[in-house]
């Protein structure tokens, strides 16, 4: 008996010291002290079956044993309150200390003109159309009239993917028209804005990445009349004030005949600046009417169905719109150019 109390002493003191929680506390205290199964109390009960001469001696010794395991159990408590203590001041948190206000995101300006165009262009009609920004060779240049053997394809040098289905980065949202004809038919309406790539150099006017809306209209007697309105109504919508625009011949395989439509520079105010490269003017919508090519490509009939299409520049416009003079500030992600809009 008195060698099993002194194991048991030996044996609860070393468990108490590895204690590391408040959890493990209470499981040691029920493994000693539990009525029922603590390993301690079932000695204490084996006590009275011993002789009445030793039972004087171990029952001090079973005393001795049990203040001494109480009190490495309180001190014990003690140490992991103290412990608790410290981690809880650690994450105090003062919440009447006045800290400094989140600052909240906004949209891109090139996201914010692109809701006005869509707005714009909602209407009057338009649907809002999205294609895929890694276009097959003949969406991108095919099926809008430009061959393989075509000399305008180097006016979009473009990046190539290496792959059995000639897969191209789309350099303009023009491949959209051709799907859009294919699914919807004929009379249509629909913009499509979008990102674009062409492999060139960078200046304050050019980037290898920008946005373009492509715009589509088919029906009976369209004409370049329908085209000078729609295009009217949309500089006025975006800028919010008239706009001295002009209107030159202009070449693009999938339109006959093809217009440039330029804008007097905003940023200079036609005097001539680094952004309309010193004339005055800016290009900023290509457009004409579809080429019958294109049409057909489309599945459309051209002897009963014309159309018009246009591609505007919104990264342009948008340059125009907040008087940016270098189109690489808007993809450079600094924050102090971008917190201004």
């Amino acid at each position: 008996m008195e060698i099993n109390l002194k194991k048991i002493k030996a044996q609860a003191l070393k468990d108490i010291q590895a204690i590391k929680d408040s959890k493990e506390w209470q499981k040691i205290e029920k493994k000693y002290f539990s009525r029922k199964s603590g390993e301690l109390a079932k000695l204490l009960k084996d006590i009275k079956d011993v002789s009445e001469d030793l039972r004087p001696k171990l029952g001090a010794l079973a005393n001795e044993i049990k203040i001494e395991i109480t009190n490495a159990l309180a001190q014990k408590k003690a140490d992991l309150d103290l412990q608790t203590e410290s981690e809880l001041e650690k994450d105090f948190i003062d919440v009447t200390l006045e800290i400094e206000k989140y600052k909240l995101g906004h949209l891109h300006p090139m996201t914010q003109v692109q809701y006005e165009l869509e707005d714009i262009f909602k209407s009057m009609g338009f649907m809002i159309l999205d294609g895929p920004e890694l276009e097959s060779d003949y969406y991108n240049f095919e099926a809008l009239n430009i061959p393989s053997w075509h000399p305008a394809r180097d006016m979009q040098d473009t990046f190539f993917i290496e792959s059995k289905d000639k897969l191209v980065l789309r350099t303009h949202t023009s491949p959209v028209q051709v799907r859009a004809m294919q699914k919807y038919g004929a009379p249509f309406r629909g913009v499509v804005p979008g990102r674009c790539f062409r492999n060139e150099a960078t200046d304050a006017s050019h980037e290898h990445t920008f946005y373009q809306m492509e715009g589509l209209m088919i029906d009976k007697n369209i004409s370049i009349a329908n085209l000078i309105a729609v295009m009217k109504e949309l500089l006025k919508g975006i800028f919010k004030r008239d706009v001295e625009v002009r209107l030159r011949p202009g070449y693009f395989p999938f339109v006959e005949p093809g217009f440039e439509l330029d804008i007097k520079c905003l940023i200079c105010g036609g005097k001539g600046c680094s952004v309309c490269k010193q004339t005055g003017w800016l290009e900023l919508l290509p457009c004409g009417m579809v080429h019958p090519n294109v049409l057909k490509y489309g599945g459309i009939d051209p002897d009963k169905w014309s159309g018009f299409a246009f591609g505007l520049g919104t990264t342009r416009l948008v340059m125009m719109k907040y008087g940016i003079d270098d189109i690489r500030l808007l993809q450079s992600g600094d924050l102090r150019f971008l917190n201004q809009f």
